[in-house]
């Protein structure tokens, strides 16, 4: 009778098993399709990107464009600033669906897709701002215009491929054969010049990308990283969300600033995370925790990276080195609802501000029940990164690891019409000082006029415990709409539209 048990209990894992595979084969065609292959960029118009604006137009070009007027993406020649854009876009952190990797706690599952793409969004806004943090806003990958493009012929063969495989290996007796090698890490190559000045180049170039790899590492699919899916499902637990749920903009406002603040990596003792209050940012609040200390800073654990340094890297703009010992940069997430079923036109021109802001770092959002990382804008669309693309499990752990499929070659769009109202704004602030300029600058945006009567969201001075009626509240309750209370049995407008 036991044997009988064991077998049959054997044969449900069975099953279990190659349903997975089935549904993971499906996942990869039907996500194989997420991307267009080509995205039309006017180059009579200027495109902002996480603050950077770029033209198109070529000045000795002028009527030859005007009467072209627009171009598909992978069709526009390096004219005025187009290739910097491309070098620029392709540089930010692109996380995507994947597959194969290690059990998310509390399940079976080992793929996020169809359900992670909010969780996905989450990671690209913040690995924006840990750039902004280690490396600055004018870093750009050096192998960021060699990325190979994703096709629709391309992403079909490789989705029929797998599916192939997937359904091959499901057979009795198959054996799975070798796997190709993972390609190696981008080449570092010395500068010309004379050996002195291309010894220094190249020793930078390494340092950099030695920042570049270790940050993207932090976003692995593997339990230990600290920023990886694993780590964000491990928190969302907490809030009643558990891996395969769909998860609002504003839960996972939530999820990455726990993540952020509980990250025992001593790279990340140098900034954490505020996300605002039922649609309001207290400012004596955010500067509180400018000023305040991880516990690797109050116990004088130096870290790794703060001290080989961000001080030796010689960046044009601003970088940590900047940051006082006894202070914090701060990451402020803005959960606002621009909208009822769908977004309200008037702030049309309100999120265009925020993209055009040095201090942006994206927006989280997207259409009804598919999330997109917002990162810039042109006339009346929206350009966006798209984490609806399924890929293979990356070994972070490894030295080596590729970081191709960490990058995206081509940037999408879609009409601010399209935008659902539910999302989650992004900043960056490094110091006090620049979070008093920050707060300056979205006060005069956010300023209601004739035309625009209720802003997104507001800031207050003093601390939100000044204002706050419900002292008696949990900390979850407190943040109530913007997060379910488990114990409720109905879901509440604070659930958002699920993206």
């Amino acid at each position: 009778m036991f044997l009988s048990g064991e077998m049959e209990n054997k044969g449900d894992e069975d099953v279990e098993k190659l349903k997975t595979k089935f549904r993971s084969a499906w996942h990869n065609v039907k996500y194989s399709w997420a991307l267009k292959s080509k995205t039309s960029f006017s180059r009579n118009s200027p495109v902002f990107l996480l603050g950077k604006c770029y033209h198109f137009k070529a000045e000795e070009d002028e009527d030859t464009l005007a009467e072209a007027g627009r171009e598909a993406w992978n069709e526009v020649p390096h004219r005025g600033n187009a290739e910097s854009f491309r070098r620029d876009f392709a540089s930010r952190v692109w996380l995507t669906y994947r597959e194969e990797f290690p059990p998310l706690p509390g399940s079976t599952l080992t793929s996020d897709c169809g359900w992670g793409c909010m969780l996905r969004t989450g990671q690209m806004m913040l690995a924006q701002a840990l750039i902004l943090h280690f490396l600055g806003r004018d870093w750009t990958w050096s192998e960021a215009l060699n990325l190979e493009s994703l096709d629709t012929g391309t992403r079909t063969a490789r989705a029929a491929q797998r599916l192939v495989a997937t359904l091959e290996s499901s057979l009795p007796g198959y054996q799975d054969p070798k796997r190709p090698r993972s390609l190696p890490g981008p080449r570092l190559q010395a500068q010309g010049g004379s050996q002195s000045q291309g010894a220094a180049e190249e020793a930078d170039g390494h340092l950099r990308e030695l920042y570049h790899r270790t940050l993207v590492s932090w976003f692995g699919d593997i339990p230990g990283a600290q920023l990886g899916l694993h780590s964000l499902v491990r928190l969302g637990l907490e809030l009643g969300k558990q891996a395969g749920d769909w998860y609002g903009p504003a839960v996972v406002a939530h999820i990455l600033k726990r993540a952020v603040e509980q990250a025992t990596e001593p790279g990340l003792a140098s900034i954490t995370a505020y996300v605002s209050h039922d649609c309001t940012v207290y400012n004596a609040d955010v500067i509180d925790i400018h000023r305040s200390k991880s516990f690797a800073q109050s116990s004088g654990n130096p870290s790794p990276l703060d001290s080989q340094g961000p001080t030796s890297i010689p960046l044009d703009t601003q970088g940590p080195a900047s940051i006082p010992l006894d202070s914090r940069a701060v990451i402020i997430l803005v959960p606002v609802r621009l909208g009822e079923d769908k977004t309200n036109p008037e702030y049309f021109n309100f999120v265009k501000s925020v993209l055009s802001l040095e201090f942006c770092i994206g927006v989280l959002g997207g259409k009804h029940e598919q999330a997109r990382y917002l990162v810039g804008f042109q006339d009346d669309s929206l350009i966006y990164m798209d984490p609806h693309y399924c890929q293979s499990f990356v070994d972070v752990s490894k030295s080596t690891f590729p970081l191709q499929s960490y990058h995206c070659p081509s940037p999408k769009k879609m009409p601010f019409a399209n935008m659902d109202p539910s999302c989650t704004i992004g900043f960056y602030s490094r110091t006090v000082q620049d979070y008093d300029r920050i707060s300056q600058e979205l006060s005069k945006l956010l300023r209601p006029s004739v035309r625009d009567k209720y802003p997104a969201f507001t800031l207050l001075a003093g601390h939100g415990r000044d204002y706050d009626l419900s002292s008696s509240l949990t900390p979850e309750k407190r943040e109530w709409p913007f997060i379910r209370d488990p114990c409720r049995a109905t879901t509440s407008m604070g659930d958002f539209v699920l993206l």
